[in-house]
This record gives structure tokens, sequence and C-alpha cells, in this order.
């Protein structure tokens, strides 16, 4: 569904993509770690073409986005939904509006269409009965569910996920993995993750790639990435405990 070949990209003078080379398998979670620093949101922002490669190509299906612009990358945009850091919900708007948002300003819809749809996402993520509250009234857990509903409307084939879970406490990050992996079997759509907890990422991902010194030095099923005799590697999933898949330890 999504593939980088080659692709280099310095920022401030400072090299971070470097000849990257990476596919994202169409309808799985495929979670992307590494260090801080390494570039994991910059490559997130090419899949989506908020950034343009100084080198390389940068696939969605069959279209090459790294040199559009303009109309032709909205409309590849359109196959994309994107969950930030913090949610990134207007403080203005309440939760119906926040999830409204993007049916009214990109489609167009309006009235009976727009509330049942709403409504739909609202509930399925878990906030039925919230969508009259504001931004500043919701737990940190339940912006981040606000903002995974906002993305799930539109009905995207692909969802970015850039550390989803910043900022929560062990819990409530459970509760949001869980609710990313099960939107994600529901809807069939690519996910692609950013995220730094380790070792909870290999219990809920499909593949799990890292990133590092601006290549992937590593991307396989989860089961055996954790498997992997880079000692480099190894140290960095380690740190954390033993990784468990599917209630099982392993490492």
């Amino acid at each position: 569904m999504i593939r980088l070949v080659g692709v280099e990209k310095t920022l401030g003078g400072q090299p971070v993509l470097q000849g990257l080379d990476f596919s994202a398998p169409a309808g799985k979670l495929t979670t992307i770690i590494g260090k801080s620093g390494e570039g994991k949101s910059v490559l997130l922002k090419h899949m989506i073409g908020l950034l343009q490669p100084d080198r390389g190509q940068v696939w969605v299906g069959d279209a090459e986005i790294s040199r559009l612009r303009g109309k032709a990358l909205n409309e590849v945009r359109k196959r994309f939904a994107m969950l930030f850091q913090g949610a990134a919900l207007f403080d203005s708007l309440s939760v119906f509006e926040n999830v409204a948002f993007p049916l009214r300003e990109k489609l167009g819809l309006k009235g009976a269409e727009v509330a049942r749809r709403v409504d739909e996402k609202i509930e399925q993520v878990g906030l039925a009965g919230m969508g009259h509250k504001f931004p500043a009234e919701l737990s940190g857990g339940m912006k981040k569910r606000a903002g995974l509903a906002r993305a799930l409307v539109m009905e995207p084939e692909i969802i970015l996920f850039d550390e989803p879970t910043t900022g929560l406490d062990p819990l409530m990050a459970k509760s949001i993995h869980d609710l990313i992996v099960t939107m994600q079997r529901r809807f069939k759509f690519t996910a692609v993750m950013v995220s730094h907890e380790i070792p909870e990422i290999f219990a809920i991902s499909d593949w799990v790639a890292m990133l590092r010194k601006g290549k992937i030095a590593l991307m396989a099923p989860a089961a055996d990435f954790v498997k992997t005799t880079d000692p480099e590697i190894q140290e960095f999933i380690s740190v954390s405990g033993p990784i468990r898949l599917s209630g099982v330890a392993a490492g």
C-alpha cells in the first residue's frame, strides 16, 4: 500500500533519511520504532506528502507522490487519515463538531448524514453521549478516542498514527492500543504507527520496522522481529523487560 524507495532527506543541514527503503503491507498494522531523533515522524510525513524527499520515491498504491502538488496531491491524501500525538482537536469545537469537520469540509456533507456517521464513530470509540463536550472537558485518553473517531469518520484506506499514546499512563495507553487494533481489524485499513511503547507494540503489531541511522535496520513480522540476533536492536527492544506475544513471554 505504501512504498518508499531510496528516500533521502536532509533537514537543517542534518541527514535524517539516508537511502531508506520501506513497505507497509496493505490491511496490516505496521509499527515503526527507533531511538529518539532518528526521524520516525519525518518518515510518516513523507508517506502523506507533508514532506518531499530530496531523492527517492514515495508510492501510495500505484501513485508516485513525491513530486505531486496541489489538487493531484490532495486527491491522494483523501485516502489517508492521521492521528497526531496530541489528537489535534479544535478547542472551540465540541467532540461532535470535531468529528464532523472533515465530512463537512472535505465531502460537503450536511444534516442527517453527518449526524449518523459522527454518532456511529463516536460510539465505536467508546464516547457515546460525549459529543457535546469540548476538548478542555476531556481526559487525555478521551481526547485520543475523539481524534481516532475523526480519523475513522472519513473511512480512509490508510491511517497514520504518530505516537498515539504519548502522555498517557500505562493502563490508558493499553486501552488506546487495544482500540486501535480493534478498529483496524474491523475496518481493515492499512495502519502505520510510530511508537515508543516497547515492548507492548509487539503484541499488537503485524509487522515491526526499526529505523536506525536513516535506514530501516530490520523489518519483520512481530514474532520474528523479537528473535533478531542484531545486538543493537536486541538491546533496544529488551530494555523494558520481557516481550509478550499473545500472552507468552518471548525473550
